[in-house]
């Protein structure tokens, strides 16, 4: 991504630096050759303008993954560009994952059945909006601590990304080059990206190295002053004008308003780069959606300035999240693209069809500490004088849960977590009471006090304290980049360090077993009247085990709920409405369609394709951070809504 008018002062917010220009469909003959000269892109012996979009395979089902690079040709566009993460081919080392989701060659292969261009980000970092900009996590684990996106030699057999934003190492980028040769060949195109100044192309730039500048830079920019800069950085007559990140929209954070751009007016941007023959990709041409763990996140003026990602990337592009393309700027893009370079307009995609499923009751399955010992691989769980972070426990994504143990004065305590990445929610109970069912305390957050009173429990035994925190997704931008998660301090009560802790990763692979486990614990209909749903001190029961359980609709629990389809012909996309309920993360047929957060929004209903869906019985899965909507009812809609929180 790059500059925006909401990230005026950042103004390096970039994508990709080394990047890999190649034709998908070479095929070794001596006439498929694609170079530039007299500042001209050339594609087999003829002038070539590059008219090209971000589709990225890993935001889309497979099975969907034709279908948006039909729309995407339909659009007009000649070239598609996509990122390679490398957290997901390499999950652990040398463990590599090449199907499904991350069958890259298959991608591949269809853009050349399409007849299209692929630009290639290889990596190993991308930014992207992913999970620590695409490199792996176990990254952080290794000792000595390395330095990402340096000349350590950890990592300088690997293809470093759109570095002038970011430093000015030029032996490291020559290096790279060596390495992208070693492994690309000599038959493609390098390029690097970097803003429109002379700062990031100074740094950024390697023309001596016969790989190609290109620039990026905000719509609302003259393009033209910025090309001509661009030629400075390139070899004479090796500059062709291309803006390789042309932003038809812009990323959204929790919290704030979901970020639209006018359809006119980018429109009118893009033609100022078109009908004077330069190039553009589109950035996005089709967003998706951060399935799973792996929206990433940017920070302010410090690391604790931390804003996480949605889930859904639909960027406001012309290709919306759900692949609709009948919308004003995919028109608006479409007649300019078709007006500036004459590339003949296809017929429109039909509409892809989308059904509403109606409500869904769920019931409760299990609280998170009725089955953390069997959500908990054993071997996982650690013991440890401080609490270690996630990646040193193995646990890369989702949640980790903290325990240990306090003696408790007759007043309240103080709590103090100096360092935590990125929540943390915070339960006691008495160490000889119902452990099972501790009290919910509050919440301790990245970005917010790191201080938490706890009122006494008037126990005869210790106090346990419980944290479960949540990784929200890493840093993918910027000097802040190395974001361990987890605790990454000392844990203080009342000033006093504590230690002996035990750590349980909280696995979430198999969630529709849940509720095979059976250990769920009923409340009677009489307990339950007793408890109150906000904790008013009114209603609190002077019973110490009731007293224990106060709050239980902030406890994280599972939720699950069932809805029929009767044939494969009535498989359609859809929605899941969370309006009504908080914070978490929810599962359709195993799969992890994403977290969600309707409490502070934008976002409110997480989005399902059809492939993930099947005829007969389709269970949901919810993991609920805190209080479940009241009702016990989710919504399965047709449309998205991103009107939550405001």
């Amino acid at each position: 991504m790059g500059p925006s008018r909401s990230f005026q002062n950042l103004l390096l917010l970039l994508l990709p630096l080394a990047l890999a220009l190649c034709s998908a469909a070479a095929s070794g003959e001596a006439s498929r050759r694609f170079w530039v000269e007299n500042d001209t892109f050339w594609k087999d012996g003829a002038p070539f303008q590059i008219v090209g979009g971000d589709v990225h395979y890993f935001r889309i089902v497979p099975e969907y993954w034709k279908d948006r690079l039909l729309r995407a040709k339909a659009l007009g566009l000649n070239t598609i560009q996509t990122y390679v993460p490398w957290n997901l081919h390499e999950p652990k080392p040398l463990s590599w994952e090449f199907k499904g989701f991350t069958d890259i060659e298959s991608y591949l292969r269809l853009a050349h059945e399409l007849d299209m261009l692929v630009m290639l980000r290889v990596g190993p970092y991308i930014c992207g909006e992913w999970d620590l900009g695409g490199f792996p996590p176990w990254l952080l684990t290794i000792e000595p601590t390395i330095e990402l996106r340096s000349s350590d030699s950890t990592y300088l057999s690997l293809i470093e990304n759109e570095f002038g934003s970011f430093g000015d190492d030029k032996n490291y980028l020559h290096y790279l080059v060596e390495v992208a040769r070693r492994y690309l060949g000599n038959d493609i195109m390098l390029y690097t990206t970097d803003g429109g100044a002379i700062g990031n192309l100074k740094n950024g730039t390697i023309p001596q190295d016969d790989v190609f500048a290109a620039v990026d830079f905000d719509t609302g920019s003259n393009p033209w002053p910025i090309f001509q800069l661009q030629k400075e950085y390139n070899l004479p007559g090796k500059s062709a004008p291309l803006s390789s990140e042309f932003y038809t929209g812009w990323l959204t954070h929790w919290g704030e308003r979901i970020a639209t751009t006018d359809a006119s007016s980018t429109a009118k941007a893009l033609k100022r780069i078109l009908c004077r023959n330069g190039s553009a990709v589109l950035y996005m041409a089709h967003g998706g959606t951060n399935f799973g763990f792996y929206n990433g996140a940017n920070t302010g003026q410090n690391e604790s300035d931390y804003k996480a990602d949605l889930t859904s990337y639909d960027y406001d592009a012309p290709i919306r999240e759900y692949g609709d393309v009948h919308n004003a700027k995919y028109k608006a893009l479409r007649r300019v693209i078709h007006e500036c370079t004459g590339i003949p307009l296809l017929q429109l995609p039909s509409k892809i069809e989308r059904a509403s499923y109606g409500l869904v009751e769920v019931q409760k399955v299990a609280s998170l500490f009725d089955v953390i010992h069997n959500i908990s691989d054993t071997l996982k769980v650690a013991f440890s004088e401080q609490p270690l972070s996630m990646e040193l426990m193995g646990q890369m994504f989702g949640f980790l849960l903290y325990t240990s143990e306090y003696q408790e004065k007759h007043s309240s305590s103080i709590l103090s977590i100096p360092k935590v990445h990125d929540r943390a929610q915070v339960f006691v109970s008495c160490s000889l009471g119902d452990v099972r069912k501790p009290r919910y305390v509050g919440i301790v957050e990245r970005w917010s006090s790191k201080t938490l009173q706890i009122p006494s429990l008037s126990c005869s035994s210790n106090v346990s304290l419980y944290i479960l925190v949540e990784n929200m997704g890493r840093v993918n931008y910027g000097p802040y980049i190395f974001d361990q998660k987890g605790i990454l301090s000392s844990v203080e009560i009342d000033g006093i360090i504590l230690r002996h802790w035990k750590m349980h990763p909280v696995s979430l692979n198999a969630v529709g077993n849940l509720s095979k486990l059976q250990l769920i614990m009923q409340m009677t209909d009489a307990e339950a009247s007793k408890v109150s749903i906000y904790g008013d001190s009114e209603n609190k029961s002077q019973d110490v085990s009731l007293y224990l359980n106060e709050g239980i609709s902030e406890e994280p629990a599972f939720y699950e709920g069932h809805f029929h389809i009767d044939s494969e012909s009535e498989k359609k996309d859809t929605f899941i409405s969370f309006r009504g309920w908080n914070k978490g993360v929810a599962f359709v047929n195993n799969f992890n369609i994403g977290r969600f957060w309707p409490a502070i929004g934008p976002q409110c209903a997480l989005y399902v394709p059809a492939p993930i869906l099947k005829p007969g019985d389709n269970v949901i899965v919810i993991f609920e951070l805190h209080s479940p909507n009241p009702e016990l009812t989710i919504k399965l809609v047709k449309d998205p809504d991103f009107t939550c929180g405001q």
